[in-house]
């Protein structure tokens, strides 16, 4: 598969790049990059989106009728993956998700309300899927929607709102038919101070805040809705498929790589320098052999995406494959560098200021966003091999 960038996508990239280098803060971008930039608010970040906004950076593959300029997904690809580089944030779940679904589904006023301020860098959105009972199989949630006059009643808990305690909007499914699993469900758009919501923290194992999110009697209008009534499902999966590529970036990973392979090549260990140790020549060429596969799957789904094809299962494999490439690259760094590797980021003696004992810890994190790796296993099995769901 070839797959370069064109002069112009290059010369889109080195100018990203350079602003990227001339707005370098600690204020705005993570040092390690992970994603925990994406989990943390602050007037810098919503400053840099302004900018990236300013810039008609955000939304450029969007249709011109809706603020767009109908450029090639590329670019957005090139985006992303510039700002995952820098440990910067990104703007991810509004140009991608919500966006986007709501250009294919959305109503005239949701239109009119929401694509503006997405493209202005003004407004964070919440995902939420997942419940206490209701993880990976997102289908069979249960937070309960009911009829009221021309609006519904909303009552339940959301688990794992990543977002929930800085967002401006909840995108939210429900279930609006008991009767059928994935045709019960229907989205809504709902404001995350409405009255009835409330939010509590969970912390992650990787230093990141998650939600949980309860609805006690949330009444909103008929026109919450996303779409049709009772057609949510199909809008999550087309969502779920946008995210596992376009919210789970190669560059953090990639500057991870280029961190262990210059200790590998400078450090010593009792006098012995690392890059002389067969058994360590052999794990870095092996890990950078697993970070070149990701990369190809990544552009496999990028292809297909640039076709306007759905790419579910090279998404899966892209998704299943680079986490999994992650939390090999974190295990082999502590081995690598001994005992100081587990000093936390900012502790005296850390080395690579503590970047891979915080990367070993979140990457468990990154197998379970935008569905976990066993959901992942079960797509590839079931849609790219054909396997039945029971065997």
């Amino acid at each position: 598969m070839q797959f370069e960038l064109e002069p112009e996508e290059r010369s889109f990239e080195d100018e990203v790049e350079a602003f990227l280098r001339q707005n370098a803060s600690p204020d705005v971008m993570d040092p390690h990059p992970e994603q925990l930039s994406q989990t943390v608010d602050t007037p810098a970040k919503r400053g840099l989106m302004a900018k990236l906004a300013e810039r008609g950076w955000l939304g450029m593959s969007w249709p011109k009728a809706y603020g767009g300029q109908e450029m090639s997904g590329i670019y957005d690809f090139v985006l992303t993956e510039a700002l995952a580089r820098h440990g910067a944030p990104q703007p991810g779940k509004g140009v991608g998700i919500v966006g986007k679904t709501l250009i294919r589904h959305g109503s005239e006023k949701m239109k009119s309300e929401f694509l503006p301020k997405i493209l202005r860098g003004e407004i964070e959105f919440a995902i939420g899927y997942s419940e206490p009972d209701a993880g990976s199989d997102a289908a069979s949630m249960r937070l309960k929607a009911e009829r009221k006059g021309d609006g519904w009643v909303l009552n339940g808990a959301k688990l794992w709102t990543t977002s929930a305690h800085f967002a401006d909007w909840y995108w939210v499914g429900a279930r609006t038919d008991p009767e059928s699993k994935h045709k019960g469900i229907t989205l809504f758009l709902i404001p995350m101070n409405h009255p009835g919501l409330s939010i509590r923290p969970i912390w992650t194992i990787g230093d990141e805040r998650t939600n949980e999110v309860f609805f006690e009697n949330v009444e909103v209008s008929a026109d919450t809705v996303v779409g049709q009534v009772n057609q949510g499902w199909t809008y999550i999966c087309e969502a779920l498929d946008l995210e596992r590529f376009a919210m789970m970036p190669i560059g953090g990973l990639e500057k991870k790589m280029e961190a262990l392979c210059t200790h590998a090549h400078s450090a010593e260990i009792s006098g012995r320098r690392l890059r002389d140790d067969p058994v360590v020549r052999h794990k870095v060429a092996h890990l950078v052999t697993e970070f070149e596969v990701s990369r190809m799957l990544q552009k496999r789904v990028i292809s297909a995406a640039l076709k306007d094809q759905i790419p579910t299962v090279p998404s899966s494999q892209y998704k299943l494959f680079m986490n999994e490439c992650g939390q090999h690259l974190a295990d082999a760094a502590l081995d690598m560098m001994g005992p100081d590797a587990t000093l936390r980021p900012g502790e005296g003696g850390a080395l690579i200021d503590g970047k891979f004992e915080r990367s070993y810890r979140y990457t468990v994190v990154d197998t379970i966003g935008g569905g976990a790796s066993e959901i992942q296993k079960n797509i590839i099995a079931t849609r790219g091999l054909g396997l039945p769901k029971n065997f």
